[in-house]
């Protein structure tokens, strides 16, 4: 055996055991914490609701332990099963050219990672969603959704691979292939950001403009104390699929649209309501869209100069259960083995992400009063049952929020 075959199970395993253990200390810790509602909560969410959050929280995880040992199976048999290589010598049958062979192998192993994780979905949907009242969507819109979704993915995505895969098969002629991938890559991801709010999201969601009142004229005021332009105020119907609520804007340059969903609306008040959209402003004004874009950017660089290095090691393949090397099977392996490998650095990402929410709830303070936000994120952690009380470690591995107890008390201190 290869001795990257022997450090990415290595990975693997570490990864695995990692998941499992984080997860059993989260259980733990809410089922420790059941029994009585945080002080700083206790006078707005009431035992049952606290109780509801814990369950609803412990029953995703505890779920979420049979898709993390059957990803980890599946991988294994894409690499060392042979999956993959079984795949190419089908796709080879055809006798097509190196790109279109690849594109070939590349949508056949996403629709059947797609349909192998169809139960999954269902059952997160119809059955955990629906058991604690979240779950709105019937079968018809779901089903629907996902052809949309297959249908946008082929669209856009065809291309796209159409492009890599080219500048891959030209490496030699061109020998920093991966500069212009990334080039093309980075194009495209700001394409997306800008074109999402107009044309994309409209695909999936009907989006009305919010009506004349005392709520938009709040909102207005407040756009223009912080100096925002957008491409309207709109209202999503969230509710047709869950009683789930949010608020959020898109998109990029001039092409920008505020969004809250309509179970937001009926949940929370205007000054609460003010507060929220203060905060994602906040997230505009701190520039937190710019630096994650650019800490995006940076990473696909990084993760292409190493795929164009990657490519030309034959013990690359033949280490992950490939006999022919190709450009397409080099992108393959190179997408689905790297999570394993950066899994221990999810950390990083998220200390990163909870202090940016920590600047946004700031600026929200500073643009109204904190006591209105402490109040909406009371009401949204109760209306979507969150838990109150995340394992400390566990919630620094996945959390890009920071737990509910430490960002009221922030937020107090104003």
């Amino acid at each position: 055996m290869h001795n990257f075959a022997v450090l990415f199970l290595a990975f693997f395993a570490l990864s695995i055991v990692v998941k499992f253990w984080l997860a059993q200390r989260h259980l733990s810790h809410i089922q420790k914490n059941r029994a009585q509602v945080p002080d700083a909560f206790s006078e707005k969410i009431t035992l049952e609701e606290h109780q509801k959050a814990a369950d609803y929280t412990s029953t995703k995880v505890k779920f979420g332990r049979l898709p993390l040992i059957y990803d980890a199976a599946i991988l294994l048999v894409w690499t060392f099963g042979g999956g993959l290589e079984l795949l190419d010598q089908f796709a080879r049958g055809y006798e097509l050219s190196p790109i279109y062979t690849g594109i070939l192998v590349i949508l056949s192993m996403m629709l059947i990672s797609s349909l192998l994780d169809l139960p999954f979905s269902l059952y997160s949907t119809f059955v955990i969603e629906e058991k604690f009242g979240f779950n709105r969507t019937t079968l018809k819109i779901f089903i629907i959704d996902m052809f949309k979704g297959a249908a946008l993915a082929l669209v856009l995505g065809v291309p796209l691979i159409w492009v890599v895969l080219w500048l891959m098969e030209h490496a030699f002629e061109l020998q920093f292939w991966w500069v212009y991938a990334w080039l093309i890559l980075t194009s495209f991801s700001l394409f997306i950001a800008w074109a999402y709010p107009t044309w994309i999201a409209p695909i999936f969601n009907k989006f009305s403009p919010l009506e004349e009142g005392e709520t938009l004229n709040r909102i207005t005021g407040l756009l223009n104390r912080c100096g925002f332009n957008s491409d309207g105020i709109f209202v999503i119907d969230g509710s047709k699929r869950s009683s789930h609520g949010n608020a959020y804007f898109s998109g990029f340059g001039k092409n920008k649209r505020i969004v809250f969903y309509d179970t937001l609306l009926e949940s929370l008040s205007d000054d609460e309501l003010e507060a929220v959209l203060a905060h994602e402003l906040g997230h505009f004004k701190r520039k937190h869209i710019v630096k994650g874009m650019a800490i995006s950017f940076a990473t696909t660089f990084i993760g292409l100069a190493i795929l164009a290095w990657l490519m030309k090691a034959e013990w690359f393949y033949n280490s992950l259960g490939v006999s022919t090397s190709s450009t397409y099977m080099a992108l393959l392996l190179f997408t689905i083995v790297t999570p394993v490998f950066t899994f221990l650095l999810s950390p990083i990402m998220s200390m990163f992400s909870r202090k940016n929410e920590f600047e946004a709830d700031d600026y929200a303070a500073e643009q109204s009063e904190a006591k209105y936000l402490i109040h909406a994120l009371v009401n949204l952690y109760k209306e979507n049952a969150n838990t109150l009380t995340p394992d400390p470690l566990y919630s620094a591995f996945y959390d890009s929020h920071p737990p509910a107890p430490v960002r009221i008390a922030h937020l107090a201190n104003h």
